[in-house]
Formats: structure tokens, C-alpha cells, sequence
């Protein structure tokens, strides 16, 4: 061997000794025990079974009676622009991705004419005899598929509750003849 050869051989050992040794006193210093659980865990809120009954309505901290007594259609107008992609508010109500919303409020669920429900909205209908009221209307927005387990609906809810009364009193105002308010002094049903 050369002289040339030999620095070679000695260079590569010397490299392999540095960062074995690195590695050793890096893996002692920045040591972490491994977790009792990979990962993380999540906490999701389980869907009741299908079927197409009814969920439990959504907590709702103030009744929608009294948030009512204080909506604004011009806000709820302006919030519902969320809602234009997918529903017309239109008093000819075409179809769009989801049905036309003119004259909803108390109009029976899944009755739309033209438009195609999904199984969970009929089921949850009963045959047209549960109707769009304040109280189905406040809850159905405020979370669609928790409370229709199933719909097609891919909306995630209007979480906030003066926002969610704003667009059900614009909601309201899209008739000729406007559903009367609920009275705010009454009690909460659910």
C-alpha cells in the first residue's frame, strides 16, 4: 500500500469513528422514551345508527324564540350567501344542488317538487309530516349531519346562534306570506 492509500483508508475510519461516536452521544443526550399509545387520540362525537331517525338536537343555550325576537333578515341575506352555491332563494325555487328555500319555513320536509332526497330526509320527513319549523330549522343548521344523520347535506352548521337566527328570519321573510314568529316568553320545545 501507499502512502496515498493509506491516508485514504485512514480518513474513512476516522469519519466512521466521528459519526458513530456523534450518533452515541446525540441518542444519549436527545433521548425520547417511546409513547405508551402512538398517536393522538380524537375525540369524534359518534353518529347514532342509520336509519334516518332523528339525532338529539344540539344544545341550544338560548331558545330560538327569543333569538328570533332579535334577527335581522338583512344580516341573515348576507349570511346566507353561503347557502346561493347550493339553494335558490328564488320565488320560482329551482333545484340546485339542494332544493329552492322560498316559502320553506313549515313547509314538510323532503316535499321540494323535482328535487331528489337523500334516504335519511325522507326517513327523518315521515311522509311529509314533519314540516321546517323555527325549532327543526335552528337545529338542522346548526349542525345538518348531526342531527340528520345521513343527509347528504354537506354543509358543517352555522355554529353561532345569532348568525343561525339571522338566515332562519331571512328564511322567513322568503314567502308572500311570512310565518308568524314564535312568541319569545313562550317556553322552549324540543
Amino acid at each position: 500500500m501507499n502512502a496515498y492509500t493509506n491516508m485514504a483508508v485512514g480518513a474513512l475510519l476516522s469519519t466512521v469513528f466521528v459519526m458513530m461516536s456523534v450518533s452515541i452521544a446525540s441518542e444519549g443526550l436527545f433521548h425520547s422514551p417511546a409513547p405508551a399509545t402512538p398517536g393522538f387520540a380524537i375525540a369524534a362525537a359518534e353518529a347514532p345508527a342509520a336509519g334516518g331517525g332523528e339525532a338529539a338536537p344540539a344544545a341550544a343555550a338560548v331558545p330560538i324564540a327569543q333569538l328570533l325576537a332579535k334577527a335581522d333578515p338583512v344580516a341573515g341575506a348576507n349570511s346566507f350567501k353561503k347557502c346561493a352555491s347550493c339553494h335558490s332563494a328564488e320565488p320560482s325555487s329551482p333545484n340546485k344542488v339542494g332544493p329552492g328555500l322560498w316559502n320553506v319555513v313549515n313547509r314538510p320536509i323532503a316535499s321540494h317538487e323535482g328535487f331528489s332526497y337523500s334516504a335519511a330526509i325522507k326517513d327523518f320527513s315521515k311522509g311529509g309530516s314533519v314540516v321546517w319549523d323555527y325549532e327543526h330549522l335552528n337545529h338542522f343548521l346548526a349542525a345538518p349531519k348531526a342531527y340528520i344523520s345521513g343527509t347528504a347535506m354537506g354543509f358543517a352548521g352555522l355554529k353561532k346562534d345569532d348568525e343561525r337566527a339571522n338566515v332562519i328570519a331571512y328564511l322567513r321573510s322568503l314567502s308572500e306570506k311570512p310565518a308568524p314568529l314564535p312568541d319569545p316568553a313562550a317556553p322552549a320545545t324540543n
